[in-house]
C-alpha cells in the first residue's frame, strides 16, 4: 500500500494522509499537528519494524476505512478490537511520548506500552530481543526529520508492506 503524506498550509491545523492500496482504492485521514512526527506517520514505523498483521494500516491496507478503524483503535474500552490492533496502537502512543520527550527512556517507553495495553484489556507485545530504540525510535526520527523537510503543500510517499504479499 502507498501512503502519501501531504503537507497543507503553514498556518493550517492539519496535515492528510492518503492510503492507496494494491487495488487502486484508497482512502484518506487528517492528521493533526502536533509539533513531532504525527500519530499515522509513527504507525507507519511501527507497524513496518513489528511483526503484526492486524494493526491500523494493515486493516486499511485489506480495506478498512482509514476514519472508521482509527476511532475503534483509539476507544480504550473497544474490546472487539483485535489483540494486534491493540499492541500496534498501544506502541504507537509509548513512542509518540518518547518522540514529545525529545529522548529515549526504555523503562518509560515499556511501562506506557503495557499501561496502554493493559487499559485494553489485551496484553502488551513482547518486546524480547528486540532493540526498540533502534528499531524504532530512531527509525522515527529519521522519518520525523524526513517529514520536517518537505515543504508546505508538498507530499512524501512511503511504501507499507504488512509481510502478506
Amino acid at each position: 500500500m502507498r501512503l502519501i503524506a501531504e503537507k497543507s498550509g503553514r498556518t493550517d491545523k492539519y496535515d492528510r494522509l492518503r492510503f492507496i492500496r494494491d487495488d487502486g482504492s484508497e482512502t484518506r485521514t487528517d492528521m493533526p499537528r502536533q509539533g513531532t512526527l504525527p500519530h499515522d506517520l509513527v504507525h507507519y514505523i511501527v507497524e513496518s519494524a513489528l511483526p503484526l498483521q492486524h494493526g491500523f494500516l494493515s486493516l486499511v491496507a485489506a480495506g478498512a476505512d482509514a476514519s472508521f478503524v482509527m476511532q475503534a483503535m483509539h476507544e480504550p474500552g473497544n474490546q472487539r478490537v483485535e489483540t494486534e490492533a491493540v499492541q500496534a496502537e498501544a506502541v504507537v502512543e509509548a513512542l509518540q511520548t518518547q518522540l514529545w520527550s525529545a529522548c529515549f527512556d526504555q523503562d518509560a517507553f515499556l511501562d506506557g506500552v503495557n499501561s496502554a495495553s493493559a487499559a485494553r484489556g489485551k496484553p502488551a507485545f513482547d518486546f524480547s530481543g528486540m532493540d526498540p530504540r533502534a528499531q524504532l525510535y530512531d527509525r522515527a526520527l529519521a522519518l520525523l526529520e524526513r517529514w520536517n523537510q518537505v515543504p508546505f503543500r508538498q507530499s512524501m510517499d512511503l511504501v507499507f508492506d504488512n509481510g502478506k504479499d
